[in-house]
C-alpha cells in the first residue's frame, strides 16, 4: 500500500489588503484596538468585483505545483474545499480543472468551511493509499467578503478571503501520520449562512451570522481534544510535534487550544494577524507562510487543525 507525502505548497491573498483603519473609513462601527485586543487581526485581503474561489485557487495552485516541480498533467485528483462556490454547479474543482488545463482527473468540492482543508486533505490520502490515485491538488479558497453583512461589526471585521493548496503525492514512507474528523450536527445555528436562492429570489438570511461566544468555547474544546487523537492515532506525544498550524479563526482560540494541547506559542504558526479568518484557506495559508519563510523544515511533524460551521472539525499529523 502506498503513503502520501507533501510535495508541495503554495498560496494567494487577493491584492486588495485592507487594514482596521480602514474599515471604520468605509462606515463599520469599530476601532483597530477593539479589533486587534479581541480577535489579534490588523489586517484581511478581500477580492476585487468578479474575483472568485477558483481564480484565487488557480494561482496558489500553480504556486504549489511549481514547489513540487509538477504540471497540471501530472495531477489525477483535484479537490477544492470552500464554502463560497463560484457557482452552484459545476464544481469549483471544475472550474479550477479548466483554468489549469487539466483533463482526466477526478475533481470535486467538499463543503464543511473551516475544517474543509483538513477533510479534503484527508480524502485524498484516502484515494492516494488506495492505489486509485498517484497525485492529488488539494485546495482551500474562500471569498467570504461576499457573505459578509458589513454593518455588523461582530462578524464583518473577522473574515478575509484567500487561498491556499497543496500538492499530495504517492510515497514510500508516510508523510500523513495520522487523520481524524469530526461532526456533530445538532450544533449548526451558532455558525451559518440561514438562506438560500429559490426561484431566483433570496428565500432567509444570506449573511453570515455567528453566536461568538459559544463557536469560542466549542473550538476550544475540540481542537485540542481531536489534536490529541491524532497524537494517540500516531503514537507520538504533542511534546513531539514540531509545529501546531490550528485554523486561524481568533489570536484568543489560538492560544487557548495551544495551551490545553499543551504546545508553547513559539512552536505555533500564527497568521490571522494578516489575513482574518479565511475560513478552507487559513490552514494552508498558514502552512505555506511557514514554509516558505523557513520555519518548517523536512523532517518535521506538523499538526493542522481546523474546526467550522456544521459543525465540523478534524486534524491531520504530518511528516513535512
Amino acid at each position: 500500500m502506498a503513503f502520501a507525502r507533501v510535495a508541495g505548497v503554495g498560496s494567494y491573498l487577493p491584492a486588495n489588503r485592507v487594514l482596521n483603519d480602514d474599515l471604520v473609513s468605509l462606515g463599520v462601527d469599530t476601532n483597530d484596538e477593539w479589533i486587534v485586543a479581541r480577535t489579534g487581526i490588523k489586517a484581511r485581503h478581500l477580492a476585487e468585483t468578479g474575483q472568485t474561489s477558483s481564480d484565487l485557487a488557480f494561482i496558489a495552485s500553480e504556486r504549489a505545483m511549481e514547489m513540487a516541480g509538477v504540471s497540471a498533467d501530472d495531477i489525477d485528483l483535484i479537490i477544492v474545499a470552500t464554502s463560497t462556490p463560484d457557482f452552484v454547479f459545476p464544481s469549483t474543482a471544475c472550474l479550477l480543472q479548466s483554468k489549469l488545463g487539466n483533463k482526466g482527473a477526478v475533481a470535486f468540492d467538499v463543503q464543511a468551511v473551516c475544517s474543509g482543508f483538513i477533510y479534503a486533505l484527508t480524502i485524498a490520502e484516502k484515494f492516494i493509499r488506495s492505489g486509485s490515485n498517484k497525485r492529488a491538488l488539494v485546495v482551500g479558497a474562500e471569498v467570504f467578503s461576499r457573505i459578509l453583512d458589513w454593518n455588523d461589526r461582530g462578524t464583518c471585521v473577522l473574515f478575509g478571503d484567500g487561498a491556499g493548496a497543496v500538492i499530495l503525492e504517492a510515497a514510500e514512507q508516510p508523510g500523513i501520520l495520522a487523520t481524524a474528523l469530526h461532526a456533530d450536527g445538532s450544533h449548526h445555528g451558532i455558525l451559518s449562512v440561514p438562506g438560500n436562492v429559490c426561484g431566483g429570489k433570496v428565500i432567509g438570511d444570506p449573511f453570515l451570522r455567528m453566536d461568538g461566544q459559544a463557536v469560542f468555547k466549542f473550538a476550544v474544546r475540540v481542537l485540542a481534544d481531536v489534536a490529541k487523537e491524532c497524537c494517540d492515532l500516531a503514537g507520538v506525544a504533542p511534546q513531539s510535534v514540531d509545529w501546531l498550524i490550528p485554523h486561524q479563526a481568533n489570536i484568543r482560540i489560538i492560544e487557548a487550544t495551544a495551551k490545553k494541547f499543551g504546545v508553547p506559542m513559539d512552536r505555533v504558526i500564527v497568521t490571522v494577524d494578516q489575513h482574518g479568518n479565511t475560513s478552507a484557506a487559513s490552514v494552508p495559508l498558514a502552512l505555506d507562510a511557514a514554509v516558505r519563510d523557513g520555519r518548517i523544515q523536512r523532517g518535521q511533524k506538523i499538526m493542522l487543525e481546523g474546526v467550522g460551521g456544521g459543525f465540523t472539525w478534524g486534524a491531520a499529523l504530518l511528516e513535512f
